[in-house]
């Protein structure tokens, strides 16, 4: 059943005054580049992988570039650019403009706007603007790089903000805070919004509330005008999951979106829904976590759309393989991986060769090589070592068109 919820919106202006060369000052932004790209073989599946980490246990500093093969599935250090606790990134869709959050307190939370050098390897800061909130875990851009979105797990909100032509960030910050609270007293004692994405069609934007045990949903203001959010509370719609799912990160299927999978981080279940045009119709839950530990992460489709990944922490680490049923969507458990520890964020070679996997509390990348036909993963023991991995993400190591 769908329902309504109370919500408070608040516009903030609150801007952390600096220029593009005082935000570089600001916040040590260097260029630690090992190789020159200038010459880089970007022929035979080269690419950028642009890793987010955490940075408040030290080791680590910030987003760190590297290049990777998707022919071999070795990779190698390029650059890093400093930044407090950069649990997540994004970027849009031309891979000109990357955006970073910092996971930390109201006071420090922001986002972090980076133009993508690929030529030289080097992600050249922008600017910077605050969050408003507790604790943003995810962000997301629209297809046509205007607005951008946090999930704010500690403040249990939205916060959402416009781009500028040249990639940085407007002032002004909406944030929309939700209300509510799911049986689990420990767990969910009040919304913690976990992710934030758009449909692949475009029109809507949906966000999922461990907190609370529902999906959210937005119709898209494509075209706002400058200091009106993009999205708005008088279009909110709402689905409300299994109680004690959790809801944590979700996926579309790569076939127009047809499917939306939705991964409960305290049940460890996998929720299927058809999905046309912003309404989802539950079908389907099946177990991707069997032992109860409560710590299931991250969700991918391969991009064939024939298996679906979801990984699983803190007891039996690992990514839970799945086929996919192609004519209606559901799925069936085909194995299991075992990982390193506290596998947080993993990600799929665009050519479906590679899954590489964020083991944050082992300090490692791992990659893993996938059979296209069966699904299934094997170790090839080519770790990239970095400290407190926990985003990854691809671009193409040539301009996009």
């Amino acid at each position: 059943m769908i329902q309504k919820m109370a919500m408070t919106v608040v516009i903030a202006s609150t801007v952390l005054c600096s220029c593009v060369g005082n935000q570089s000052e600001r916040s040590g932004a260097r260029d630690t580049s090992e190789i020159a790209l200038t010459d880089m073989d970007v022929e035979g599946g080269e690419m950028f992988l642009l890793i987010g980490t955490y940075t408040s246990k030290g080791g680590s500093e910030g987003v760190y570039l590297y290049r990777f093969s998707t022919d071999s599935g070795l990779g190698d250090s390029v650059s890093m650019v400093e930044v407090d606790n950069p649990s997540y990134l994004t970027l849009s869709r031309d891979e000109r403009f990357v955006y970073a959050v910092s996971e930390e307190n109201r006071k420090n939370s922001a986002v972090h706007a980076f133009a993508l050098d690929k030529r030289n390897g080097r992600l050249n800061p922008l600017n910077t603007r605050p969050v408003n909130s507790v604790g943003p875990c995810y962000i997301t851009i629209d297809r046509k790089g205007r607005n951008v979105h946090t999930a704010n797990y500690g403040g249990g909100s939205i916060s959402s903000m416009q781009v500028n032509e040249d990639g940085g960030l407007a002032p002004g910050t909406s944030v929309m805070v939700f209300s509510g609270a799911g049986p689990d007293s420990s767990r969910q004692e009040s919304p913690h919004l976990h992710s934030v994405k758009y449909a692949p069609d475009g029109q809507f934007l949906f966000a999922a509330d461990l907190g609370t045990d529902k999906l959210y949903r937005f119709t898209v203001n494509d075209s706002p005008f400058e200091g009106q959010p993009p999205i708005h509370e008088s279009s909110l719609e709402e689905w409300l999951t299994p109680p004690g799912t959790g809801p944590r990160h979700f996926a579309f299927h790569p076939d127009g979106g047809r499917f939306l999978y939705v991964l409960g981080e305290l049940s460890g279940q996998v929720i299927v829904y058809d999905y046309h045009f912003g309404d989802l119709e539950q079908k389907q839950v099946i177990a991707a976590d069997t032992v109860g530990a409560r710590g299931s992460a991250d969700i991918h489709v391969s991009p064939d759309g024939r298996f679906l990944y979801a990984s699983n922490r803190l007891e039996n680490d690992g990514i839970a393989i799945f086929s996919v049923d192609p004519d209606e969507g559901t799925l069936s458990r085909v194995g299991y991986q075992p990982t390193a520890r506290h596998p947080r964020n993993f990600v799929i070679t665009p050519n479906g060769k590679f899954l590489l996997v964020a083991s944050r509390d082992d300090n490692k990348i791992q990659v893993f090589r996938r059979d296209i036909e069966t699904g299934s993963l094997a170790d090839t023991h080519q770790d990239i070592l970095i400290s407190q991995p926990v985003c990854l993400k691809f671009a193409s190591a040539v301009e996009l068109q």
